[in-house]
């Protein structure tokens, strides 16, 4: 807990716009010996030498930086006590309009309710500060070993580059040999400059790497059986030929690739029906084993027919259950929820989709081969719906353009049907500009690339949230849990993923792919080493703190932890793994009993932070005050980007940041409304359909807590529309203002809190 604080204030910043020596003044008086000392400075970055020797010479142990956001240069102050931050310049002055809507002038004397809102931000940061302590470490023993599992190109690509690195690594593969998929595919697409040819796969030399190298230990044959612990200290058992071997590894590297789609999705095309239907995978296992291959082969692309055949199924699924719904008694539940199964499929179909851009760069590479192994006269055409070539791919696609041989047109493929010995591929809308069958001797469709996680449990956690990553049904089986931010982390902190289980990939991506795992695996050990978090609050000290003696073993916040951070004991107690742990606060958003907190962020803390707003009395002539609980990796930051390009909104509401919305407390919306406060509103990262979530499930866990504070507020005959959480992208810096004026005008009508001057 800081006792002696020393508050800075930027001129170079935040002195235009404000009164800065009243909010010094102020300071000072309101938090008497707290407050050690109040400092103008020209310009905080310039500034590092002389707050250094301010906390040497006044032996301070917090210093608050009022100026400019905590997002733009916080890599500056690193002093060795407390330091927290006012956002003074973009969620201020920069956004602050006048209370009648015009915007604001400088002048020479700051409008009262600028000067109002940049006290009040002052004292909600000295209050942070004066609640908040230095985590103790949290720091752990690691064992330096990188576990990967799947022994084909990913994996075999990650296993040598950790060894380069200097880390032992246990390598496990459930076949008998190494290679994977690419054991069927002895010639690639592009794997390096000039990325315009066909490259050789050289699979035998890329095992010999791994399998002589002594820092690597293989198994084949081999499956989890168990992983327990957590980062930096794993236990995991290995069933090797049927016999348990126990490797203590840091962290794991998940390869396991991908399976085909059920051929069942392609039916409508043929496969399954015609000999003479295929899909890439098995035309690739034909080439790889020198099958005869015939002069006319088309490639197709597009998937539309099969698609539309699904949806209609669907479709006729959705009436289907929603008429026995209608007519069914309870016990009849679960047969009309089993007619879901059919909008599953649909769902799995769209692996085609996500599958394209390999297909697309496959079905080239597999083109060129039939122009090189068949005869003089061979043809192969490409018909395609969407031809996706990722990045500097496109030089191997322009090269295709002009092969011999090769024929490529847009078409619509509406019909595939075998006539006699030959194919009749039916192409509409095409680039030709003309509408046409066209016969072929085989007919090569997509494969759908379904990551293993899908269909298996690959890595069989021994943690209280069972033996698989949580599901989450945006992904579809694929491992990764934000594709945006942060490529590779999985929902299991220390377990990182790449290759086509994260996402479709080519074989030069996959080669990417692993080096990036490798590299986070290794922050992983380091960070766990020295006990702070690694993603995506990076080097964060703190971790949760349980008071046991006051735990209900009510189980919440087991449950609702979305990264399997806590295990529990038989009566339900629960058992921590800090280096599992991400640093939201989701668990003590969920706990009723207050019982868990952080040293630097707490429910105590927000509470004070809160209660430091000065909330009028008078509601018509001085507003309403509305407070935002603002998410820190999303809103926080599209919210200093509205001020940035001077994006104003309503001067009545002021801002605290969170971790995450999973952990808002329902008693920080009891102390607001107490103290006086019109609305709060949460704002957060998208979640469902638009997932964004860096915390995967934290804006979603708050959306359903919305009911219980629904219902507390009702009990206070407080008006539960005063409590709102909207989500925002943190591109969506437009939208963020007329988010906010929004929800005041609808407080405004409202009218003011009822407990408001009691």
């Amino acid at each position: 807990m800081a006792e002696k604080i020393g508050v800075y204030f930027d001129l170079a910043n935040i002195g235009y716009g404000v009164d800065v020596q009243n909010l010094a003044d102020e300071a000072a008086k309101k938090w008497g010996d707290l407050v050690a000392l109040t400092k103008l400075v020209p310009e905080l970055a310039t500034a590092v030498k002389e707050i250094s020797a301010d906390i040497a010479a006044q032996k301070l142990d917090g210093v608050l930086l009022c100026g400019a956001s905590p997002r733009l240069d916080n890599d500056l102050y690193r002093f060795p006590v407390q330091v927290d931050y006012v956002n003074l310049r973009e969620q201020c002055i920069l956004s602050y309009k006048n209370p009648d809507g015009s915007p604001y002038v400088v002048a020479e004397k700051a409008p009262d309710a600028l000067q109002q809102m940049a006290l009040d931000y002052v004292n909600m940061g000295i209050a942070k500060l004066q609640k908040s302590n230095v985590p103790d470490s949290a720091a752990i023993t690691t064992t330096p070993r990188i576990l990967v599992i799947g022994g084909g190109w990913t994996g075999l690509t990650a296993a040598h580059e950790a060894a380069s690195m200097g880390y032992d690594v246990v390598l496990v593969e459930k076949k008998a040999e190494l290679g994977g998929a690419v054991a069927n595919m002895p010639v690639s697409s592009p794997l390096g400059p000039l990325w315009e040819n066909k490259t050789e796969t050289n699979l035998k030399d890329k095992i010999a790497r791994v399998t002589n190298n002594p820092r690597i230990t293989v198994y084949t044959n081999a499956v989890m059986e168990k992983l327990e612990g957590q980062p930096g200290e794993y236990v995991a058992s290995i069933s090797v030929d049927g016999n348990t071997k126990t490797e203590n590894v840091g962290t794991l590297i998940l390869a396991t690739g991908w399976v085909p789609l059920d051929n069942k999705y392609l039916e409508p095309m043929g496969l399954g029906k015609s000999s003479k239907v295929v899909t890439a995978a098995e035309f690739g296992k034909m080439l790889a084993n020198d099958c005869e291959i015939p002069k006319r082969v088309a490639f197709v692309l597009d998937t539309t027919m099969a698609e539309k055949v699904w949806e209609e199924e669907a479709k006729k699924a959705a009436e289907e259950a929603a008429k026995a719904a209608e007519n069914a008694q309870p016990e009849e539940k679960t047969e009309v929820e089993d007619k879901e199964f059919v909008k599953n499929d649909l769902e799995s179909f769209q692996h085609l989709k996500y599958s394209n851009a390999v297909n697309s760069v496959g079905m080239l590479r597999l083109a060129n081969t039939v122009c090189e192994k068949t005869n003089d006269g061979s043809q192969a055409y490409i018909l395609y719906k969407n031809m996706t070539v990722p990045g500097i791919l496109e030089r191997f696609y322009k090269k295709m353009q002009d092969r011999l041989g090769v024929m490529m047109t847009k078409a619509d493929v509406t019909a595939i049907r075998e006539v006699g010995n030959h194919m009749v591929v039916t192409c509409e809308n095409t680039l030709l500009g003309e509408d046409f069958d066209l016969e072929a001797d085989l007919v090569v469709l997509p494969t759908g690339l379904v990551p293993t996680t899908a269909k298996d449990v690959t890595v069989q956690f021994a943690y209280r949230q069972g033996p698989d990553f949580p599901d989450l049904e945006l992904f579809d089986g694929f491992a990764d849990s934000n594709y945006i931010c942060f490529p590779y982390e999985t929902r299991r902190t220390g377990v990182y993923a790449a290759g086509c289980v994260r996402q479709p990939l080519t074989l030069d991506a996959c080669e990417v792919d692993a080096r990036g795992a490798v590299l986070k695996a290794v922050q992983c050990l380091e960070a766990a080493g020295r006990g702070v978090a690694v993603h995506p609050r990076a080097l964060d000290p703190s971790f949760p703190v349980f008071n046991f003696v006051r735990c209900t073993q009510c189980k919440r916040c087991t449950e609702e932890c979305p990264f399997g951070a806590l295990d529990d004991d038989e009566k339900g107690t629960p058992k921590p793994n800090p280096a599992r742990c991400r640093r939201c606060g989701t668990c003590f958003g969920a706990c009723p009993e207050r019982v868990i907190s952080f040293a630097n962020y707490n429910i105590d803390q927000i509470g004070s932070m809160i209660r430091q707003v000065q909330v009028p009395a008078n509601f018509k002539k001085e507003g309403p005050r509305i407070l935002i609980l603002a998410c820190e990796n999303d809103a926080y930051p599209a919210l200093d980007m509205a001020g940035m390009r001077r994006r104003t909104w309503s001067p009545y509401c002021r801002i605290i940041p969170v971790r995450c919305l999973g952990s808002v407390n329902a008693i920080w919306i009891s102390d607001a409304m107490s103290k006086g406060f019109d609305g709060v509103m949460l704002l957060g990262c998208k979640y469902g359909d638009d997932y964004q979530c860096h915390f995967v499930k934290g804006s979603e866990i708050c959306n359903r807590r919305m009911q219980n504070i629904a219902e507390t507020l009702n009990r206070l005959g407080v008006q539960p529309e005063r409590v709102e959480q909207l989500e925002v992208a943190i591109d969506e810096y437009d939208k963020v203002p007329s988010l906010i004026d929004g929800f005041v005008t609808r407080i405004v009508a409202l009218g003011p809190n009822p407990f408001k001057g009691m």
